[in-house]
């Protein structure tokens, strides 16, 4: 099994998709799925525009910090940090770790539980057991065969497709209250809705992709301390291979929620199931509504989706947190090589699983790790897009006339859902 594993991630058109596949998985973690399941359950049909409209928005964002991690040869903390006072940048940076350990705990809370689901036992130890082995790989596997196994975690997403063709879905339905949502503007639409963009367009996902496509440059190089060289491509081949793989990770994202807002809604809130908190809570929920065949599927994406999230949480963290004070930083570097960085990276896992340890309620803490990412998710998309446009920055390749808007109207949303999320607090 290892062997081909091993095979089928050196295939030429797996390695073609990259930090786009990776990233955009990661946006359906199991604090994610927990959120689309409270839309659907609460709403049914009528929020699925919401993840249809984000999905340009969060392709212009993600592709421009992924030219900037490529052209720039720089992750986007050092970026920020050339253009912001050192105050602001340790802010936002301190503010990024806060957030990205509290999602960790709640992502490994709901993992455990959702073990606890499948198999009995004790949710607690299933927390520590994933929290060390999330830590374990990301220390001690070579960062070319991490990634490819972080690929072929993305494939657990696709049990939420399949627990749509479990159950009977009204597809006529689905497309009138796509097209034609029927909502009041109140302030139970409002904290959803606000809480479906902060979840789509998270901060942790800027880091992680800009990061990792200056790993891949790195590599093509043959800079790395620890990757092989690969054949040169020209940047021209490079950025649009960026734009490929980050339409189709963001559609493979922003498709996963769709389906599992559709699966919420045509189980828990058909059944006046309307508040749902955990995604394990969905999960149980749905056993005695879709079967025992939906039960397993869910429970099993939770693990999947949570085994890819706790790394690119941890990972961007680490990246944040070493390029601000200028250490070595590389999932591609021996321990020994990257001391601080993987300190950040244990501290920020090993946090989160101790976390569950407390009398911290899961539910507030993934409110507030929200809350921060909606605040800083702003300064720094704005940043992104001042630097993206910048020939001092990006020579030839500055992002072009129709990205610059999307993504420009992307940090004006995110703007707004900050505004709406503090007026209706």
């Amino acid at each position: 099994m290892v062997k081909l594993i091993r095979d089928l991630t050196a295939h030429p058109g797996i390695k073609q998709l990259g930090p786009g596949l990776v990233t955009g998985a990661a946006d359906d973690d199991p604090s994610g799925i927990a959120t689309y399941s409270q839309a659907g359950a609460q709403f049914g049909f009528n929020l699925l525009w919401t993840v249809v409209f984000t999905y340009p928005l969060m392709v212009a964002i993600q592709m421009t910090s992924a030219r900037l991690g490529y052209i720039t040869g720089r992750g986007l903390a050092a970026n920020v940090k050339a253009v912001f006072p050192r105050s602001v940048l340790y802010g936002i940076v301190a503010l990024l770790l806060v957030a990205n350990t509290i999602n960790i705990a709640a992502d490994i809370a709901a993992m455990g539980e959702a073990l606890r689901l499948l198999a009995g036992g004790s949710a607690l130890l299933y927390s520590v057991i994933v929290g060390v082995l999330c830590l374990t790989l990301q220390v001690f596997l070579r960062y070319e065969r991490y990634v490819g196994y972080l690929k072929w975690l993305t494939l657990a997403l696709l049990s939420y497709v399949a627990v749509v063709f479990t159950v009977h879905v009204p597809w006529a339905e689905v497309t009138r209250r796509l097209l034609f949502p029927a909502l009041r503007l109140d302030h139970a639409t409002i904290v959803i809705v606000v809480a479906v963009f902060g979840t789509t367009i998270s901060p942790y996902l800027f880091f992680w992709q800009a990061a990792q496509e200056m790993e891949d440059a790195r590599s093509s190089s043959g800079n790395g301390a620890a990757a092989p060289a690969r054949p040169e491509r020209t940047p021209r081949e490079h950025l649009r291979r960026i734009r490929w793989d980050t339409y189709l990770g963001m559609g493979f994202s922003n498709l996963v929620a769709f389906f599992i807002i559709v699966s919420a809604a045509v189980t828990l809130h058909r059944a006046g199931i309307t508040d749902i908190q955990t995604s394990a809570q969905a999960a149980e929920a749905l056993r005695p509504l879709g079967g025992p065949a939906a039960f397993i599927l869910f429970s099993l994406g939770i693990v999947g989706t949570g085994m890819l999230a706790v790394p690119v949480l941890a990972g961007s963290a680490a990246y944040a947190v070493s390029e601000s004070f200028e250490w070595k930083t590389g999932l591609d570097m021996r321990l020994h090589e990257a001391r601080e960085f993987y300190a950040i990276l244990a501290l920020a896992t090993v946090g989160g699983v101790l976390l569950n340890f407390t009398r911290l309620d899961p539910i507030r803490a993934l409110l507030w790790s929200a809350d921060i990412n909606c605040v800083i998710a702003v300064p720094i998309m704005a940043v992104m897009m001042r630097l993206g446009a910048d020939p001092r920055i990006m020579g030839r390749f500055t992002i072009r006339s129709r990205l610059r808007r999307l993504g420009w109207a992307a940090t004006v949303l995110m703007g707004l859902t900050v505004a709406a999320m503090v007026a209706t607090m």
